[in-house]
């Protein structure tokens, strides 16, 4: 026996509609009662669709504008860094509970008197901000987003 030479064959045939009432599907085939799906021809609607009645989607109101798919920078304004020393970054932020998650973008910006010496490693800071930690004696390092570390499968 060769796999070309195999002579495949439906196992069921196929089911005989319409055929009169003793023969189990019979007068209406299976298809209800009146109504679109019951007639012969294209019946194959579109999604939503409720028989000529306005649809779903139409019927909700729309909002304006557009919802971004981004998350939004957690924000630290530079009063707050006074508190803080030496190289500061997403997790001494967390710390300190200036922001809530040290694995997000974080944002500075300018608000009251930055007197602290310190070097702010952030993924953004405001124009005003930078001059405002230079000015202190400070430095501004643009970094990305902390990594989360991935645990290890301990058996």
């Amino acid at each position: 026996m060769k796999y070309n030479e195999l002579e495949v064959n439906k196992n069921q045939s196929a089911k005989r509609v319409g055929r009169g009432i003793s023969a189990g599907q019979g007068k209406t085939a299976g298809r209800g009662t009146k109504g679109q799906k019951s007639r012969t021809g294209h019946h194959k609607l579109p999604a939503g669709f409720m028989g000529g009645q306005r649809a779903i989607m139409q019927a909700i109101p729309k909002l304006k504008g557009f919802k971004s798919i981004h998350d939004k920078a957690q924000v630290v304004y530079t009063d707050n860094l006074n508190e803080l020393k030496g190289k500061v970054d997403n997790f001494v932020l967390a710390d300190a509970n200036l922001i809530a998650n040290p694995y997000a973008k974080v944002k500075v910006i300018t608000r009251g008197e930055l007197s602290a010496k310190i070097e702010l490693e952030t993924q953004f800071a405001s124009k005003s901000a930078v001059e405002a930690i230079k000015k202190a004696g400070g430095t501004f390092k643009k970094v990305t987003v902390p990594a989360r570390k991935k645990q290890s499968k301990e058996a």
